[in-house]
């Protein structure tokens, strides 16, 4: 009987701490929802060239201009937006798309290659995962986009503590204004009205379920028994052996 009141006594402990002050484990903490149904057109998504991207460049008449660990690594586009190549030398590709920066090199390398043929690809473009997915990180993308269900699945889904009706995206605009939106999975109504559309350098947050400060809670208050036990045990096996 003793017991079950300790048990009921820490249990209550435990849910106290668990509703006091700020979640320190949770970012983006907000009294008021996040909200935006703006739809994005295609040419909005397609990505644009910025600085300190890299870039692999493919000159299909001469690939001895764009040696394999170029091609590989990229040229580097510096903080100007220039990029730097054979021939050529500085040209201005930030603010371009892939295909319209691809014309423009076209163009400059006609001026030494006949019918020059080329690609332009940017190598840098990542999405970045945090929260209640089973796998936070860095994921990297080979389209221009992708929407937030390919995300959720290439992060390896959503963890049991997860809120559906709760993820993040955070995005920046061309003055590098940071802008947040939020999804709702729970409901195909208001998805249906939701720009699901994730694009390079968006952030993708998923918060945390109502369970999730009782569950930190309890490990805290519980890691120290379990430090202490750890400590004991080769005693209390060392005592049992002798006796």
């Amino acid at each position: 009987m003793k017991g079950l009141f300790y048990f009921v006594g820490a249990l209550g402990l435990i849910i106290g701490l668990s509703g006091c002050g700020k979640r320190d484990y949770e970012i983006l903490q907000s009294d008021s929802p996040v909200r935006e149904t703006k739809k994005i057109s295609l040419k909005e998504i397609e990505y644009k060239i910025q600085p300190h991207d890299r870039v692999s460049i493919t000159i299909y008449q001469s690939p001895d201009l764009t040696p394999v660990n170029l091609e590989q690594k990229g040229f580097i586009v510096d903080a100007g937006g220039y990029v730097s190549l054979p021939l050529i030398h500085r040209v201005r590709v930030a603010g371009l798309t892939q295909s319209a920066a691809a014309r423009i090199l076209e163009k400059r390398y006609g001026a030494f290659l006949s019918d020059p043929s080329l690609t332009l690809e940017v190598l840098n473009k990542k999405i970045y995962v945090l929260g209640e997915v089973k796998t936070q990180g860095v994921i990297e993308l080979q389209n221009d986009y992708m929407n937030i269900f390919q995300v959720l699945a290439a992060s390896g889904g959503l963890a049991d503590t997860a809120r559906r009706d709760s993820i993040y995206i955070l995005s920046y605009d061309k003055s590098m204004t940071m802008h947040m939106r939020q999804i709702d999975l729970s409901s195909f109504a208001t998805l249906q009205g939701s720009n699901t559309i994730v694009r390079p350098n968006d952030i993708v947050y998923v918060r945390p379920n109502n369970w999730k400060p009782f569950r930190v809670a309890a490990d805290d208050f519980t890691s120290p028994f379990e430090a202490v036990a750890k400590v004991a045990a080769p005693f209390v096996t060392i005592k049992y052996l002798s006796d």
